[in-house]
């Protein structure tokens, strides 16, 4: 049985800042997530994609967010049950909950945080024949090292922000970009439908609108699409590729977490976002993507809040008899589970005659 203070479910980025959080107040935490890494998404994902909306950083590739946020919480001494999914989450007589994994690891704590992102999913594929046959052969879902497709041929199909942000990407880094969209109009954000057109203008990406992919070719590995322009009358022609990659996104799922009792909304959990987070069964949280309240926004940022607050009373819930005064890091500073400590600078008062 493994023992924490808090118990988190998922590690993505909104539960490792929770573990942060948690060990400002000492509190020690341990997580669990079915991916070999921690991470998430932007680790499993698309590692090599820039992010732009991180207080402090410019631009940050999801990646190197995780390595930064792994650096930020290891004077907590954080455990890890990697490789395994949170099964089944049952109360105890003291209030504690004991979580067990697919594999049969037991976990104990008297705080459950779910930090599970979109939960378990699955890319949305198009309908093609022969589509399995080329899986990892050339077609290829998420797009995890850009390297891959150094100076290749490759077609991208959506209409969305992926779409659009990996053909605006990979026109520095492929031999021929190729943007398909079933529309003319698309659904990212405009000043990305705004680069891609000023690409395509100066012929670093082939747009081919309103159309779609109709079939797949090659011996072994993917050699060829052929692409059906949505004109009157209807256009077939073939193009050549090394890389055939559909971004229509994903299908989100909670998996046996949908099963534990809690309210769910539209593949997301309700939770009171007046205080703390907190779901409808006490001393369970949700935090990040995954949880849903009015106004709720899915963006990195706001996890880091909400893992803030829910942090903040789970100490309450741990110790009711205490009252804990927060302090600044930059006048307190960091001290480790280690008995490491970063020390906060002194103040230096110098007197004005």
């Amino acid at each position: 049985m493994i023992k924490t203070d808090i118990l988190i479910i998922g590690a993505g980025p909104t539960g490792l800042f929770a573990v942060f959080e948690a060990g400002l107040l000492q509190l020690k935490c341990h997580l669990i997530d079915a991916l070999p890494q921690p991470g998430g998404q932007c680790s499993e994902i698309y590692p090599k994609k820039p992010i732009y909306d991180i207080p402090g950083f410019p631009e940050v590739l999801a990646g190197d967010l995780v390595d930064n946020l792994m650096e930020q919480i290891k004077p907590f001494q954080p455990g890890f049950t990697l490789g395994e999914r949170a099964e089944t989450i049952q109360k105890q007589e003291d209030g504690s909950f004991v979580v067990t994994t697919n594999k049969g690891t037991q976990h104990q704590a008297p705080v459950v945080a779910i930090a599970g992102g979109l939960g378990s999913f699955e890319p949305r594929k198009p309908q093609l024949a022969g589509l399995e046959k080329f899986e990892d052969k050339g077609v290829n879902y998420f797009i995890k090292d850009p390297e891959v497709y150094r100076n290749k041929r490759v077609l991208i199909a959506g209409g969305g922000d992926s779409a659009l942000d990996w053909s605006i990407f990979l026109a520095e880094v492929a031999s021929e970009v190729t943007l398909v969209h079933r529309r003319n109009e698309f659904r990212g954000a405009l000043d990305s439908v705004e680069k891609v057109q000023y690409l395509k203008n100066k012929g670093k990406i082939n747009l081919i609108t309103p159309a779609e992919v109709v079939g797949l070719k090659g011996a072994d590995d993917l050699e060829a699409v052929t692409v059906r322009k949505m004109s009157d009358p209807q256009e077939d022609f073939e193009l050549a590729v090394d890389h055939f990659i559909p971004l229509f996104g994903l299908s989100p799922k909670l998996g046996p977490i949908a099963d534990w009792g809690l309210e769910i909304e539209k593949n997301a959990i309700k939770v009171d976002n007046t205080l703390d987070y907190q779901t409808n069964i006490p001393g369970l949280y949700a935090i990040g993507d995954v949880n849903t309240y009015p106004g709720k926004l899915k963006l990195i940022l706001c996890g880091f809040h909400e893992a803030t607050l829910m942090c903040q009373s789970a100490y309450q819930r741990i110790f009711p008899d205490k009252k804990y005064v927060m302090k600044y890091t930059t006048v307190g500073g960091i001290t480790g589970f280690d008995g490491s400590k970063k020390e906060a600078p002194k103040a230096v008062v110098k007197s004005i005659d």
